[in-house]
Order: C-alpha cells, then sequence, then structure tokens
C-alpha cells in the first residue's frame, strides 16, 4: 500500500471474505481505510464491477471516487472508473433506471419540495391540517415509510400523527398517479421490487458481490433491508461507522442497525480504530470523559493520538448570551490576526436561532462569516420555478410541476380557471395537462383561462419540438426563459435592482450548469433529447444541497448536524445549558415517549461538536438569559458537567473586555502541566 496504516487500519484493510464491522472513532481514518480497502480487493482480483459503496452525500462518494484514483494511478483509471461508489438514493434510482419495464415505465424524481407540494394538495383535498407544517406531516410519513409501515401501524401521539395517517395513502397514490417517486422510494422500492422479483434481486445480487458501507450508523431500517437483500448469499459486506456519532434518528437513522450488525450479519469480525488523526490530545481528553457516560454503548471506545501538546480546552462562563457572543467574535478575531485563516474557525450550536447574537457580534468586529444550511441553490424560487417546465417538458404527468407554472409568469389562469380545469379534468376522467390540452372543451371556463391554456401549451410544445430537433437541455431551457419573459417578470417582482440582478444570477448560473454537465457527458452519452433531459433532471434532484455557495475565508456558523464530518482548527461550542444541549423537547415527557434515548442522542450531538476540533476548543455558556423581560438563571448542561474540572481551563467573561491571552497565560500552563500527568 501506497499509504500507511496502523496495525489495526492494516488489519481492516486486509479482511476480505465475509462481514466486517469496522467502528471507527472520530478522525481515526475511516475514509482512508475504505478506500484502501477497494484498491486491495481489486489487487486481489476482484473485478471492479463487483465492487459497490454506499455512503450519503454526493461529496463524500466524490472523495472516494478521487482517493481511490490516487491510490490506483492512470494505469487503472478503467479499474476506478468501474467501481459503483455513490450515495444509497443514486443507488437505488440506478436500479429503478435499469428495471424501469418492471415498474411501468419512464418516472418522475420529486425532490423535497415537491413532495411538500403533493402533501399540501392531499390536505386541502380533504380539508384536514389547514393550519399544520406540511413539512412535518411530511417527515411523519417518510419515517413510516422507511419503516415500512402503513398508515394503520402509524403512532397517534399528536395531531400531526393524526393527520398523516390520514394522507399517507392519498400521498401514495398521488405520486402513482403522477408516474413519480420520492426520495423514500428510491430505496424502498428497490426493496419492495427485489422481494417481489427474485430474478430480478439475483441479477444484481450477481453483478455485486462485495458491498461497503460508510456511515453506516446513519441507516434506517430501509437501508438496512436494501442491503441485507444484496448481501445474501455472498455475505461479503463491510460497513464503517461510530455508533458515538449516531445523530440523525429524527429523520429515521436507527443506531441499533450499527448496535446489531453482529445479530444480522452472523459470525462478523469487529475492528475498533481509535487512534485520532485529526485533535490534539486536551480535546480528545473531553470527549472521552464526555462518551463514557453513555448508557447504551456496546463498543465502548477511547481516542488517543500520538501528537503531543496542544492548547487545554476552555469553559467559558459568560455573565449573558450577548456577552458570550461579544466574546466569540472578539476571540474570532483575534485568531485570524493571529494567522488562523478565517475558514478554519467555527461556531457551532444546538438550534439555528442561536446564530442571531453570533452573527451580530461578528459583524461589529469586523469578522466575515458564513452560515451552513441556508437556502440552497435548487431549492431557490426562480431556479424551480424553471427547473418545473423542464420537468413538464418530459412527463406531462408531472401535476405538481404543472400546478407550480401553470399560472408564471401570469398568463390568466387565477384560482377560479385552475378549479374548473382540475373539476373538468375529475369529470372527463383526464390528467390535468389533457384539461389543459383540452381547455376549449370545457364548459364554462373563463375565455382569458383558455387562452393562458394555449399559451402554456405551446412554451411545453416548442420546447419538446426544440429536444426533437436535437437542442441540447440547456438551449431548450434557455428559449422557455425567453419564451415566458422570466427575465421581465423577476425585475417586476423583486423589490430592487439588486435583488433582481442576483436572482437572475441564479437562472444564469443553472444555464450554466446544464452547460457544464452536457460538456462533462459529451463523451458519455448524446447530450441532446428527452431521455437525456430526463437524465440529467434526475441527477439534479439527487444532488440538490450541492450549492456553490462561495467558499471564499469566512468563519463558519452551523448547527451541530449540519457540522458532522466538517473539522476546523479552532471551534466555539456555545449555549451548554439544560434545555439548549440536551434540548428542552428531549426533557419532556409529554413530548416523547423515549426519554433515555433521547437523551443520549443528544449526548452524542455534544461528542461530535467536541471532536469537531483540531487545535483548540472553547465550551461556552451563559449564566442567565432574558425570559419574558426577566434574566433567568441557567443550569450548565449536564454533558459539560460530565468533564472532569482538571481537563478545562475556566474563563469568565462579562458585557466588558475579558482577560488576554497573555494574562491567562500561568493558568494555562498550569493546566497543561496537568494533561500532560494524565497522560496520551
Amino acid at each position: 500500500m501506497s499509504v500507511r496504516l496502523n496495525p489495526v487500519q492494516l488489519e481492516a484493510v486486509a479482511h476480505h471474505d465475509g462481514p466486517l464491522l469496522i467502528l471507527a472513532g472520530a478522525g481515526s481514518g475511516k475514509t482512508r481505510v475504505i478506500t484502501q480497502r477497494m484498491v486491495r480487493l481489486l489487487e486481489r482480483g476482484v473485478p471492479a464491477r463487483a465492487i459497490v459503496a454506499l455512503t450519503f452525500t454526493n461529496k463524500a462518494a466524490g472523495e472516494m471516487r478521487e482517493r481511490v484514483a490516487h491510490l490506483l494511478g492512470p494505469k487503472s483509471r478503467a479499474s476506478s472508473n468501474a467501481l459503483t461508489i455513490s450515495t444509497f438514493h443514486s443507488f437505488g434510482l440506478q436500479v429503478l433506471k435499469e428495471e424501469r419495464k418492471a415498474l411501468g415505465g419512464a418516472f418522475t424524481i420529486f425532490d423535497q419540495g415537491d413532495a411538500v407540494g403533493a402533501i399540501k394538495e392531499c390536505m386541502r383535498s380533504i380539508n384536514v391540517g389547514r393550519n399544520l407544517d406540511a413539512f412535518a406531516v411530511l417527515s411523519r410519513i417518510s419515517n413510516a415509510k422507511n419503516a415500512f409501515m402503513n398508515e394503520d401501524e402509524m403512532p397517534e401521539l399528536d395531531e400531526y400523527d393524526e393527520v398523516a395517517k390520514l394522507i399517507y395513502p392519498k400521498y401514495q397514490s398521488a405520486l402513482r398517479q403522477f408516474r413519480a417517486y420520492d426520495f423514500d422510494d428510491l430505496v424502498c422500492e428497490v426493496s419492495r421490487l427485489w422481494e417481489a422479483k427474485p430474478d430480478v434481486l439475483s441479477r444484481w445480487r450477481e453483478r455485486y458481490r462485495y458491498l461497503m458501507v460508510d456511515e453506516y450508523q446513519d441507516t434506517n431500517r430501509a437501508q438496512l433491508k436494501l442491503l441485507r437483500l444484496l448481501a445474501e448469499p455472498h455475505r461479503n459486506i463491510c460497513v464503517v461507522g461510530d455508533d458515538d456519532q449516531s445523530i440523525y434518528a429524527w429523520r429515521g437513522a436507527d443506531v441499533r442497525n450499527i448496535l446489531e450488525f453482529e445479530e444480522h450479519f452472523k459470525g462478523a469480525k469487529v475492528i475498533k480504530l481509535e487512534q485520532n488523526y485529526r485533535s490534539v490530545a486536551p480535546v480528545l481528553a473531553v470527549a472521552n470523559a464526555a462518551i463514557a457516560k453513555r448508557t447504551d454503548a456496546k463498543y465502548p471506545k477511547a481516542l488517543f493520538t500520538s501528537k503531543s501538546g496542544g492548547d487545554p480546552v476552555e469553559a467559558v462562563i459568560a455573565s449573558t448570551p450577548e456577552a458570550e457572543a461579544s466574546f466569540v467574535a472578539r476571540e474570532a478575531r483575534r485568531h485570524t490576526k493571529e494567522g488562523t485563516k478565517a475558514e478554519e474557525i467555527a461556531v457551532l450550536y444546538r438550534s439555528n436561532n442561536q446564530s442571531t447574537l453570533i452573527e451580530a457580534a461578528l459583524r461589529e468586529n469586523g469578522v466575515p462569516y458564513r452560515l451552513i444550511g441556508g437556502t440552497q441553490f435548487f431549492e431557490r424560487k426562480e431556479v424551480k420555478d424553471l427547473l418545473a417546465y423542464a420537468k413538464l417538458v418530459i412527463n406531462s404527468y408531472d401535476e405538481i410541476s404543472l400546478r407550480r407554472v401553470i399560472n408564471y409568469p401570469s398568463r390568466g389562469i387565477g384560482e377560479t380557471g385552475l378549479d374548473k380545469l382540475v373539476t373538468g379534468a375529475l369529470a372527463n376522467g383526464w390528467t390535468l395537462w389533457q384539461a389543459v390540452e383540452r381547455a376549449d372543451g370545457i364548459d364554462n371556463l373563463p375565455n382569458v383561462t383558455r387562452s393562458g391554456c394555449r399559451a402554456l401549451e405551446t412554451v411545453i410544445g416548442n420546447a419538446r419540438a426544440a429536444l426533437g430537433r436535437g437542442e441540447t437541455a440547456s438551449a431548450m431551457l434557455r428559449g422557455i426563459a425567453s419564451e415566458i419573459g422570466l427575465r421581465l417578470d423577476i425585475e417586476v417582482s423583486s423589490p430592487n435592482k439588486d435583488a433582481a440582478s442576483r436572482r437572475w444570477g441564479n437562472v444564469e448560473a443553472l444555464f450554466a450548469t446544464f452547460e457544464r454537465r452536457e460538456r462533462k457527458l459529451h463523451s458519455q452519452e448524446p447530450a441532446q433529447g428527452k431521455d437525456s433531459l430526463g437524465n440529467f433532471l434526475q441527477a439534479l434532484m439527487l444532488d440538490f444541497g450541492g450549492d456553490d455557495e462561495d467558499a471564499k475565508s469566512a468563519v463558519v456558523l452551523s448547527t451541530l448536524h449540519g457540522a458532522k464530518g466538517l473539522e476546523f482548527d479552532v471551534v466555539f461550542f456555545i449555549g451548554l445549558e439544560e434545555g439548549i444541549l440536551p434540548h428542552a423537547r428531549t426533557l419532556d415527557t409529554k413530548l416523547t415517549d423515549s426519554v433515555p434515548a433521547d437523551i443520549e442522542e443528544e449526548r452524542r450531538l455534544f461528542y461530535v461538536g467536541v471532536t469537531r476540533a483540531k487545535l483548540k476548543l472553547y465550551l461556552s455558556r451563559s449564566t442567565a438569559r432574558v425570559n419574558r423581560g426577566k434574566a433567568m438563571p441557567r443550569t450548565p448542561s449536564r454533558f459539560l458537567l460530565d468533564v472532569p474540572e482538571e481537563l478545562l481551563l475556566q474563563r469568565e467573561v462579562t458585557d466588558e473586555p475579558s482577560l488576554s491571552t497573555g494574562e491567562m497565560a500561568d493558568s494555562a500552563n498550569a493546566l497543561l502541566a496537568a494533561l500532560a500527568s494524565l497522560g496520551e
């Protein structure tokens, strides 16, 4: 191997046949191990086409592919290209596309916005949940779907659960009517297909004989089922994960999948990676102390490092949240002046609303920052509008897209006209698009609505004709934008010129995205036609969130969930108080029936936050917060109290500037000496 591995990593890489669980502690080099393992399999003669590696983000999949290609070198480029390295959803899409004949033909992928739109339509159709958040209803349906529950098996803890039970079958029916799958279906429907058609499953088992899974602690029941189906009978499955970093139960991840791996795959070998290559010893000491208190741990780990030294972890006690924010801003500015790059500094918090004071303080101190988790590129209105037109071009059954653009920009089809179109469609057994095409034959339809329908039909017809003539998807998209007068509408509807410029810039960026993909795929497949456009739109839906945001030098502000997988030289971990971390809802027995499990997930969140720091970590809290006009005392987080005092350098701050680093040198040196005596 061209990259040095420690003995335990080498043992994991060298394992060949049979199930393998690699418990990879934070910063222990899991990506190195999984990529080296793929290379070792290839060196042992396993065909590249027989290997599939699955993960959760396109970024992680891309990084794995790049590392494998680098390890193999240019002479083995064909082998690296033949490997299947993708997200679960991309893999599921691949299966469904190859088996689309068995599924009834072509289909559309609904992104989150489309799915929420479908939920709203279902709620409106039966007049329930008008005041409820459609996204929250969708989340409950998503959890049920991934657990393979039907509506009768769903819990009824609150009004949202009751509405979700009513909506679930109607939502599924709507998806099928639109010939669409949502993200959950990309995994669930594969399992259903394989169970229903053993001959199809047999083909995929024969193709993929070696499975690898990254971030296994984040898998849900549906993903586990897919893996168990595919792994039999060869049982060559290797999973890499860390039960200490399982923090996504709210979106269906089940930590039991990793804890029960040896039960799901009998005879599995278990290997722990505990040597940390990211953080200094003082940070690891705090992380180990906190996670050691887990009550549900099956595979306890203790991270260690061969690095010496490191600044002590500071426990910052602020008199108010404003004092806490001011301290963070001043200290961040000091670090940048002393040579730390701004992008290597992060402020982490439990909930998004905690960023407000931090943002204000950073602005006051002239410190640039960027938020992780803002509105993503493919969720911006003007981008979604144009993509809705494109989806309608290739699938007229896509009623969600049709409803989005039927009167955008305005063409005289108001709510009254739309209601009459829907009524006409229902009366005649048509789809909504067929009602648009046959608008002249619908009684009592206003003339302005008929005219609008003809205008929309012309736009879609011209776009389809353009593809039929061999034009590229990007050219077709530009044609739609021009024909509907999109730029003018953006200029008229925006509050000012700057806003209009930014919004049109998003449209231009979408054109450029299509053009880049066309250039990239030109040598692999024709860039023209409806099939190519459909493939590209499906890829975009899987890639949404892959925003090309400006990565300029700026301090990163992020929730703990958003920071998973990231690392920074300096980390400010704020708001470490009961009711914030652990979150108040995990402490309220009225809101949850699994308080112990929820508290343990909050502990894992604390652990994830701590282990993002490479060189310097601040753990801060406020002693008081204003509630309804009164300053109320705050209790330190139980996770903070679980860390022995001798591992922390205490610092108290008020609204006045706190002690300088120089004034704290004696205390810091004393703490470092104490840490050294503990050993690594």
